[in-house]
């Protein structure tokens, strides 16, 4: 298949190219257009109680959560201070006249209501509402509320806040940030790969499959989000997955493409011989990545769901771009791939080197480095044991940011988040009259509820209120709901809210994260023993990646829980707990990168193994072939996502740590030092597979 393949692309190399060309051009164009279809939403479990809660609270009693939350500061003044109502009510009017606004209200509009008045009684609440409440439609007003009324209105200061600015807030600074990262990451990783590939035209080819990754994955995405909802966050995993892929991919094809060369093929023979060998490990490892990342869409999360989306589409335009319009422009520079040539040491492959030399060492004492080693991952894993999980919310956002002042000053003066209500609803009110006053009852002697509403019913359908001063997405708002379910409640009874909205959450992610695992440990391993012909190593390979996995995440807590490293990550709002998204999506983004280092390790080693059947002297030249290539890219991957630290977002700060972290850590001591250990502990045990398994073995 790889041989026809590369027959195929050396005899219409240009057409290839061209075609390649055209691609770039369509998905550019389309592309772009994904960009003001993303939601910086979809933490929700669109399956849950709450969601159903909520439904029941927009269709039947026409609720809708406001779009924008003003806490209006009167100073020492009383609240019904004639000056302060005459300003107040021209504050209102004057949203009311804007367009899509559908109501105002306040604690001034409603007499005083006391759920909008704040604790010291010097400020009130005012509440926008618009034709939608959705964020995302919302987006051109709250932008321009925000930037009109943030600060002084008259005798007045406001505080604008709410869903839709900060929807408004975290996608505009997440926009700035990643033009911000690629402006340091790309010249960074140019002069890196000049360094590295040696030469100047060598050094531009992981554009080539970075630019078909990246601007293929933005129509992808811009093609799913016509169906369904796609998250901002995904644009950071798409440019930095495609851009380290790309680097991945170009280093093994180029570098199996200069070896070739050098043995004395000619350019034909060398492309045919570089697609059957680096093309098949490429087209394996970019399955073994694929397999991994679609366990995203595992979860019930749109937030989740993007990412695997992203993922996916990263890594199928990847092994694209390496497999057709790489090898064709290699096919067509031939040996002028070695022009400009930067540093001579790069150019000419060597066949014994300093990693040689490392895997021998290491071989010759493999208890001792199998032992330090795992003190090392182990120490770094300790910080899990004080691991918090939560969601972010606002507080994402650098705590200088507008709206994260304006929400936390919301958070400090009210004592319920009367914006963020907590909805009861009770669907069969004529059945449950005896049982509803108690109900209600019960409901407010809780603690952490600071007011509770009367009920309303409407086709039979009841549906009261309760504020809490909680923050929604905490972990003290979930034990919150938790209780409040716990309360003996008429049949049927639903529980809904930001809070709610954020247990379920919690809840589906716990119910679908065994599911993701088993599928992620069960695919890795089965597409091991079918590219390796082996029982032990794909086995090895999992639990050396949990190993890694486990020295992350900790290392990752120690960071943001801890509060340790700030010179090196930045200033950021220190919530105690990391966002359990964020922790998936680099669980899973760390596992499938280490996947395919794997993958590109036991591919050379098993080569040189099927020569020689020297287990160690095959790890010794696996290892001098394919190290440099592993190495080069993680450093080049991690200065990728390490760019990530210049943005103001926590969650883009926890990624690009998490990724450029775990890469580094995985390059060298799981790759450079534990594997081959292993490999020298098990010998030739390593290759053995039971006689009947191995016809299913794919043939190198």
């Amino acid at each position: 298949m790889f041989e026809k393949l590369g027959h195929f692309v050396v005899g219409r190399r240009k057409a290839v190219l061209a075609g390649f060309i055209l691609v770039l051009v369509i998905s550019g164009s389309v592309g772009s257009l994904v960009f003001p279809r993303l939601s910086s939403g979809g933490y929700e479990d669109p399956a849950s109680a709450s969601a159903r809660a909520q439904t029941y609270v927009s269709d039947t009693f026409h609720i809708k959560d406001p779009a924008i939350a003003i806490t209006v500061d009167v100073g020492t003044r009383d609240l019904m201070d004639p000056t302060v109502v005459a300003d107040v009510q021209s504050l209102e009017a004057t949203l009311a006249a804007k367009a899509t606004v559908t109501k105002v209200i306040s604690y001034w509009s409603t007499g005083g209501a006391p759920s909008l008045e704040s604790i010291d009684h010097h400020a009130g609440s005012l509440f926008v509402y618009t034709t939608d409440a959705d964020p995302t439609t919302a987006a051109d007003l709250a932008k321009a509320v925000q930037s009109e009324f943030d600060g002084t209105y008259k005798s007045l200061a406001l505080y604008v806040g709410g869903s839709s600015t900060t929807y408004v807030a975290i996608n505009s600074k997440i926009s700035k940030d990643l033009a911000i990262a690629e402006g340091i990451s790309i010249p960074l990783t140019f002069i890196l790969l000049l360094f590295i590939f040696g030469g100047l035209i060598s050094s531009a080819m992981p554009l080539v499959v970075g630019l078909s990754s990246i601007l293929g994955t933005f129509l992808i995405l811009y093609l799913i989000s016509l169906f369904t909802g796609v998250s901002i966050f995904a644009l950071n995993l798409t440019t930095g997955l495609g851009l380290g892929l790309g680097i991945d991919y170009s280093l093994l094809i180029v570098n199996r493409f200069r070896e070739e060369l050098h043995a004395g093929n000619s350019v034909e023979d060398s492309i045919v011989k570089t697609i059957s060998t680096a093309g098949r490990t490429v087209f394996f490892s970019g399955v073994t990545v694929f397999v991994t990342l679609a366990a995203m869409m595992f979860f019930p999360l749109m937030f989740l769901k993007s990412f695997g989306y992203a993922g996916i589409g990263v890594v199928a335009m990847a092994v694209f771009g390496a497999l057709l319009p790489l090898p064709a422009i290699l096919a067509l520079l031939g040996t002028r791939i070695d022009s400009f040539v930067v540093r001579k040491g790069a150019i000419t492959p060597k066949a014994e080197g300093r990693w040689a030399q490392t895997a021998r060492f290491v071989m010759r004492r493999p208890v001792g480095i199998v032992i330090v080693s795992l003190l090392i991952l182990g120490t770094l894993a300790v910080p899990l044991k004080d691991i918090v999980f939560s969601q972010t919310d606002s507080r994402m956002l650098p705590a200088s940011n507008k709206v994260a002042i304006a929400n936390a000053v919301s958070l400090e003066r009210f004592s319920g988040q009367a914006e963020n209500p907590i909805y009861i609803v009770v669907p069969h009110a004529s059945a449950a009259q005896t049982q509803l006053p108690n109900y209600v009852s019960a409901i407010s002697r809780i603690k952490g509820i600071a007011t509770v509403t009367d009920p309303q019913t409407t086709s039979d359908v009841a549906m009261f209120q309760a504020t809490t001063p909680l923050s929604s997405r905490t972990n003290e708002a979930q034990d919150l709901i938790t209780q409040l379910r716990a309360i003996p409640a008429p049949a049927g009874t639903l529980i809904g809210g930001a809070a709610a909205a954020y247990t379920d959450t919690q809840a589906g992610i716990q119910h679908a994260l065994p599911w993701a695992l088993g599928w992620i440990a069960l695919s890795v391993l089965l597409l091991l023993f079918l590219f390796t012909g082996s029982i032990i190593l794909p086995i090895k390979a999992v639990l050396l990646n949990v190993l890694s996995l486990s020295a992350t995440i900790g290392f990752t807590s120690w960071i943001f829980i801890g509060g340790h490293m700030g010179w090196l990550v930045g200033t950021f709002t220190n919530v105690g707990s990391l966002d359990t998204g964020m922790v998936i999506l680099t669980a899973v983004v760390v596992f499938a990168l280490s996947m395919d280092y794997e993958v590109f390790l036991l591919s050379r080693i098993r080569e040189e193994y099927e020569k020689s059947g020297n287990n160690q002297e095959s790890v010794a030249i696996g290892m001098q072939r394919s190290a440099r290539i592993i190495t080069s890219a993680a450093l080049l991957l991690a200065v990728v996502f390490a760019a990530f630290l210049t943005s103001g977002v926590t969650s883009i700060k926890l990624l690009g740590i998490s990724v450029a972290f775990a890469v580094l850590l995985d390059a060298t001591i799981v790759r450079a030092l534990l594997v081959p250990a292993l490999m020298r502990l098990f010998g030739d045990l390593n290759w053995w597979a039971p006689k009947p398994l191995k016809r299913f073995i794919i043939k190198h």
